[in-house]
């Protein structure tokens, strides 16, 4: 497989000097300076493929096209937006990008509730925690009827019995305004500023902001979302037949619904679901391994096997779930998704195929540099470092 690297634009503290360095042969980034909605040109495409191609590197895979939440939700807007969206689309392929990795999870990406998760060795990961997240929905957010809903929660895949409820409020009992701004910080601005920029890191009131995006999706169901990324895609197909240009979905992370907002990417069930809705070979996945495997109801290696062929990128790492369904990101030689079995699936389907390891691990001085959450230099270098000997081994097994 191709090993990239997330890189976020010319501002990003890790430089493309850093990377060309280490091994790295194809970048995976977006203009991240473009406001959601607005057509990309060619001219600024141009120059950020150029710039990256004087480093000796190619922009193999945009992440992300950010699909606006009018699409996602279905407003009055939305047919102008999916039009500029075809045009940035045609604009990509003009210049020789020819791979979007999007997602379709309403208002909130990937969400952890601690972002610096001390690990035995001294390194510190990502950790989700059911209990904080759901006293963030509960009693930050106060989102109507969160608690019912909390209630009658549970972990999927796993029926260990949990009282969710009794630990939110064991959780109030000793909560300060510190945790709970620091909570905010880590679901709702530190992780998603730079990824959907749906709230920024200078917003003065993320909360009420957030809210407000909510309310967007108030009746929106889970058929409904279904609906509205069929139509996306449906809209969007002609103009990928025409460029050459493939289409991956990544899965929602966590695997779950949350705030009461449906989630459509999240299990064996969902991914045959949108496949099979707009069945077109540029219609496609990307197979997070991360994502899939902090669900405990889904088989990764089997969904790999099986999905393959329509899997268009790839992205490497894993998850590890305890036995009270918390779960927090594991070695990429470790947790719940079988890397080495992953490399050989899709080495076997196709070694072409673009490949990115995910979510390193904070080491050493990677936590005095301000790295955006979950993209550390060191921590991601020690994980290609890794992946890349897998990929030896198994070529080799291999015979290619």
């Amino acid at each position: 497989m191709e090993k990239t690297w997330r890189w976020f634009g010319k501002n990003d503290k890790i430089t493309l000097s850093m990377l060309k360095q280490i091994g790295v042969e194809g970048i995976v980034t977006a203009l991240h300076d473009v406001p959601n909605g607005e057509v990309w040109t060619r001219e600024m495409i141009r120059d950020l493929r150029e710039y990256i191609e004087s480093y000796g590197m190619r922009w193999s895979v945009v992440e992300s096209l950010p699909v606006s939440e009018s699409i996602k939700y279905g407003g009055d807007d939305r047919d102008i937006l999916i039009e500029n969206y075809k045009e940035s689309l045609r604009n990509l392929s003009s210049e020789g990008i020819h791979t979007v990795c999007y997602n379709f999870m309403p208002v909130l990406d990937w969400a952890r509730t601690d972002l610096s998760h001390p690990n035995p060795d001294g390194t510190t990961n990502l950790y989700f925690s059911y209990s904080e997240f759901a006293y963030f929905d509960i009693h930050i957010v106060a989102r109507p009827g969160a608690r019912e809903e909390w209630e009658h929660f549970k972990v999927p895949g796993m029926d260990n019995g949990r009282d969710i409820l009794a630990e939110v409020d064991e959780l109030r009992s000793r909560m300060t305004p510190e945790y709970e701004h620091r909570l905010v910080e880590n679901i709702i601005v530190r992780t998603q500023g730079f990824v959907s920029g749906n709230i920024r890191e200078d917003d003065e009131h993320p909360i009420e902001l957030f809210r407000q995006l909510l309310s967007l999706y108030d009746g929106i169901t889970k058929e409904t979302l279904r609906e509205n990324m069929r139509h996306f895609l449906s809209a969007i197909m002609p103009v990928c037949e025409e460029c050459g240009m493939n289409m991956c979905v990544h899965p929602d992370d966590p695997p779950f619904p949350v705030l009461g907002l449906p989630r459509i990417v999240t299990s064996d069930e969902d991914i045959e679901w949108f496949l099979n809705a707009v069945d077109n070979p540029h219609n496609g996945l990307t197979f997070c391994a991360g994502s899939l495997s902090a669900g405990a109801h889904n088989d990764v290696t089997a969904m790999a096997l099986k999905y393959a062929s329509r899997t268009h990128f790839v992205h490497l790492r894993s998850c590890r779930i305890f036995e009270n369904g918390d779960f927090t990101e594991a070695s990429h030689l470790g947790g719940r998704a079988d890397i080495v079995e992953l490399v050989k699936i899709f080495e076997k389907a196709n070694p072409k195929l673009p490949m990115r390891v995910d979510h390193g691990m904070t080491m050493l001085d990677d936590g005095e540099k301000g790295y955006n959450p979950g993209y550390s230099f060191l921590g991601r270098m020690f994980a290609m470092g890794q992946i890349q000997g897998v990929i030896a081994a198994v070529d080799k097994e291999l015979g290619l």
